[in-house]
């Protein structure tokens, strides 16, 4: 795999130019608007100037850890139909197990929605978000919004971006996604991939090479080149899905014969068109992969980008696992104690789970690959068990027709419904210290559903189906799938959408208002949120030093999600696993602004803010409760790897948070979270940090440096012996993303 170490030029959709090469006479400028996302994001934009991007959507989709929430913005903002499709699926509270009545509350409140505002809802157990997209949703050309990171449809043609529930709230509205012109990144494939390859081996080996550089970061991947041709539709939305993972800003690829034929089985050829690069395209990079040298991958805790080839980590074994315990102490803090030392047994790595599941693995081809692997083989009767999780109720009934389902069965293994549970620990949690492997997204700390807070700990590593069931074949110790020399039969895949058609609600997009929606006593509106004020004392009430913090260690996955209806009761969570002292902070200096809005004295309510008051003005006479907030901000080195969940933001919001300080940003879609909450996006530079855990930070005339654009604001630190002055930066913000800020969140702004 090559990374260019500049931008190429790609001619002829085959031939990789680089720039100093380049003798056809053309323009950089004019070159890149024959990439294929050039051409899409010009047909989806509103603004007129194609280096400030107005986007709107063709389509929306949300699964029902987000819809609530979403929704209930909206109707706050004055919502009254969905004015473009918006799929409610309900893939991640589908087991009901926990909180009562709490999920289906949830389920029900999707159902009436959908037919009050005129949407689409997807019950439970149907499909889970992204197979449901492509199947019904994608289309050639097409641009779809959804609020879940892996919102990835570019193998189909469609670019298809996961954000924050404030995004598709805008979207509801009639307003836009506002972003500049993103830079484009080739992925060119040449070669085919070898027997006992999969897509997630494909992926792994991308992951790894270009996550910790940033090669990709808040850019669209686009997918050249001859290898294309040689995959299946299944394996490219393998790849795809996984996109996600290396921070870039979407995907899309060129299509051909195969994606048709994709559409003509789900009965939707019409949905089919024809992308491909113009005949010279300009590319701001290029990742060269030759699929052939692609071995099977491994990705060891504590990230996807941890990757190794599954016979590279059996040749180095002990050093391997040295280095994940190093990275555990990182991840984990040094809470628990942790190795995957114990699972070596005569010199094999022992697994006691395997998972195949949802929008990554839960695909036709992949379970069909693992089948074929199994088949005449058992799991054995020991430690190690296997679940597979079909994507879709389609693909499960032609699984259980061509005879998969139950080779399946007969093996030990287990399949269930459509759930993306493993995906993010709501269901399959390993035993304590037990070692899983996944073919799902994401291999975060505590992903799989383990607490370190409350001294467990279990851990994942990603693999494709194939080596899972490979591993599987072997009763748990782990196996490359090239050590498989059984045939593939490359099983047919026949979609048919009965089940779909007789379960699934959709409005065909008319509304009916007369509906009442029906509410459960855990979904709760927004608590009121205050607009910026003139000058604001913020208490740092978490300082995470870790090189990323994932949106999972910010709000918890799991165990949370029967609460992401009620943000106070969510808000509970917030950092647990990483600091659990955070919320009793952050609400004792929220009694503070409390005091504020009921025109009372904060000192009185919070006592250990009378000499911070005191210092702050014998420094700047003028500030009096009238023109002050009061609130909370963390510290982060690199924070909102991961979930596109805006709770990571609005938690801290409903908490009393202010801002976040951070080196970086890890993701586009946190920070936009952070801004769609009224939040200030600070950004620091690395190095000498001025201030601490539990000191005070006043930022005066802050309203005006964000109205203004003034490109350095500065703050203090609040000593005893006076104020230390530092300077922060917000980036680059909207005219409308400034607005959102003064208002105090986005709910405000859509009331004005």
């Amino acid at each position: 795999m090559k990374l260019y170490d500049s931008g190429i030029y790609l001619v002829n959709g085959r031939d990789i130019v680089e720039e100093e090469n380049m003798t056809q006479p053309v323009s950089r400028e004019e070159a890149a608007r024959n990439t294929m996302a050039y051409g899409i994001l010009e047909a989806h934009n509103t603004s007129g100037n194609m280096q400030k991007l107005q986007i709107k959507f063709d389509k929306l989709t949300s699964h029902d850890i987000t819809f609530v929430g979403i929704i209930q913005t909206a109707r706050a903002s004055g919502l009254e139909k969905f004015p473009i499709p918006y799929v409610l699926t309900n893939c991640h509270n589908s087991l009901c197990a926990v909180g009562g009545t709490i999920n289906e509350d949830d389920h029900m409140f999707g159902l009436t929605c959908a037919k009050k505002y005129g949407g689409v809802y997807v019950p439970p157990h149907q499909a889970v978000i992204h197979q449901f997209a492509r199947e019904m949703l994608a289309g050639g050309g097409k641009m779809i919004l959804g609020s879940d990171s892996h919102t990835r449809y570019g193998a189909l043609g469609t670019m298809a971006m996961g954000e924050g529930g404030g995004e598709l709230v805008k979207q509801l509205l009639s307003q836009t996604y506002d972003i500049n012109m993103p830079g484009v990144v080739a992925i060119y494939l040449k070669g085919e991939p070898r027997p006992g390859v999969g897509p997630q081996d494909v992926a792994l080996a991308i992951i790894g090479k270009v996550f910790a550089n940033g090669y990709v970061k808040n850019k669209v991947m686009e997918f050249v080149g001859p290898g294309v041709a040689g995959l299946s539709a299944d394996f490219r939305i393998g790849i795809d899905v996984m996109t996600t993972e290396t921070t870039c800003l979407s995907s899309i690829w060129q299509t051909d014969e195969t994606i048709e034929e994709f559409y003509e089985i789900h009965g939707r050829k019409e949905d089919y068109k024809e992308l491909k690069p113009g005949k010279v395209a300009y590319y701001d990079g290029c990742v060269e992969v030759d699929l052939s040298e692609i071995k099977p991958m491994i990705a060891m805790p504590f990230h996807p980008s941890n990757t190794y080839t599954i016979d590279e980590l059996k040749a180095n074994l002990y050093d391997i696992l040295d280095d994940v315990e190093k990275k555990a102490q990182i991840s984990l803090d040094g809470k628990v104690p942790y190795t995957l030392k114990d699972k070596v047994i005569d010199g094999q790595l022992y697994v006691d789970q395997g998972i195949i599941a949802g929008c990554a693995g839960g695909g036709f081809e992949n379970i069909c690959a693992a089948a074929d692997i199994l088949r005449g083989a058992s799991i054995g009767a020991d430690a190690f068990t296997l679940s597979v999780y079909p994507a879709s109720t389609p693909i499960y009934m032609e699984l259980a027709r061509n005879g998969v389902l139950a080779d399946l069965l007969e093996t030990g293994a287990v399949v269930k419904t459509a759930f993306c549970g493993p995906c993010f620990g709501a269901g399959d949690t390993p035993a304590n210290n037990a070692f899983s492997i996944r073919h799902t997204t994401r291999n975060f700390p505590n992903r799989e559903g383990s607490k370190v807070q409350n001294g467990q700990i279990s851990s994942v590593a990603l693999m494709d189906a194939r080596s899972i069931a490979a591993t599987a074949a072997n009763k748990g110790f782990l196996t490359s799938a090239e050590e498989f020399t059984g045939n593939y039969r490359h099983q047919k895949y026949f979609f048919d959408k009965t089940i779909y058609e007789n379960r699934i609600f959709d409005s065909k997009g008319v509304a009916d208002p007369s509906v009442e929606i029906q509410f459960g006593p855990n979904i709760k509106d927004w608590p009121e949120m205050p607009a910026l004020a003139e000058n604001l004392v913020l208490k740092v009430v978490s300082e995470i030093h870790d090189p990323v913090t994932t949106t999972d260690e910010l709000i918890p996955s799991g165990e949370t999600s029967s609460f992401r209806s009620n943000p106070l009761g969510l808000a509970e969570f917030t950092l647990s696993r990483k600091d659990p002292a955070y919320v009793g902070r952050a609400k004792e200096i929220q009694k503070a602004e409390k005091a504020l809005e009921a025109g009372e004295c904060p000192a009185e309510a919070v006592p250990e803010l009378k000499p911070v008051m005191d210092a702050i003005r014998a420094h700047f006479s003028d500030v009096s409760k009238e023109n002050i907030g009061i609130g909370s901000t963390i510290f982060a080195v690199k924070p909102g790897d991961g979930s596109a969940r805006e709770q990571a933001a609005s938690c801290q919001k409903v908490l009393g948070g202010w801002a976040n300080i951070a080196n970086e940003y890890a993701t586009k879609r946190y920070r936009s979270n952070l801004i769609n909450w009224g939040m200030l996006p600070f950004l620091i530079p690395a190095g000498n940090l001025p201030f601490a855990n539990g000191d005070y930070l006043f930022f005066p005339q802050v309203r005006k440096a964000v109205a203004d654009k003034v490109d350095s604001i500065t703050g203090y630190v609040v000593k005893a012996d006076g104020l230390k002055e530092f300077q922060v930066t917000l980036g680059e913000l909207t005219d409308d993303e400034r607005e959102i800020i003064l208002k105090g969140c986005l709910i405000n702004y859509n009331r004005r």
